[in-house]
């Protein structure tokens, strides 16, 4: 297997399954300066242009939740079975952690990318932090009196590979100590530091945390 791969991107969430999963794959790195991700041939592989794709002998599959969904049916681990009543639970919280991903996208556009600065709006900022702290509202919920996002470990908590470094550089842990929790014990797992270490750290961020400007 070959991951498309960029540290601190969406990759991150199938590299943190893999390794729970134990299977050895091959990382090619790309990154998000050089337009290489236009060009024809990583758009074979992804037809948006995204990061990740995973090269399965030959057989490029692309959007995360469609390889999480891949991966573990292939490994019989990690997801509840198809037609087993979880199964809905487990495709949801996938599917929502793609849906707070792309707020974290944005508020890294509101925060980071664009340039001049005065090109970002305040108004748009705030009201994408406030959707974010909706999507952690109703994960704080959920968590409250259990360790993971089903009755165990599952690759759903894998699917927010890359919400769990982003989402408290914009909305304060206070307050949501279960959600809190949640990313303490996913960080402390072994295959989530292997995965780091191998898929090395985001370089995005140059804070620890973003204000919210006024406007």
């Amino acid at each position: 297997m070959i991951l498309h791969h960029i540290p601190g991107s969406r990759s991150f969430r199938v590299l943190w399954l893999l390794e729970e999963l134990g299977q050895e794959v091959e990382l090619q790195s790309w990154s998000v300066t050089d337009r290489a991700l236009r060009s024809p041939e990583f758009r074979a592989l992804s037809p948006a242009g995204r990061i990740p794709a995973l090269d399965i002998d030959g057989t490029a599959i692309f959007e995360s939740g469609a390889i999480v969904q891949v991966l573990t049916e292939r490994a019989g681990r990690l997801a509840p079975a198809p037609g087993t009543p979880e199964r809905g639970a487990f495709l949801g919280w996938v599917s929502f952690a793609e849906t707070q991903a792309n707020i974290l996208q944005n508020l890294n556009f509101h925060h980071i990318f664009l340039r001049p600065p005065e090109a970002r709006s305040a108004v748009m900022t705030k009201l994408d932090t406030k959707r974010l702290e909706v999507t952690m509202r109703a994960m704080e919920v959920h968590l409250t009196g259990r360790d993971w996002l089903l009755d165990e470990f599952s690759a759903a908590d894998c699917m927010f590979g890359f919400n769990i470094e982003a989402m408290f550089r914009f909305v304060r842990p206070e307050g949501f100590p279960a959600l809190a929790a949640w990313v303490a014990r996913a960080k402390a797992r072994p295959a989530y530091r292997r995965a780091l270490e191998k898929g090395g750290a985001t370089t995005i961020y140059t804070q620890d945390f973003y204000e919210l400007a006024d406007g």
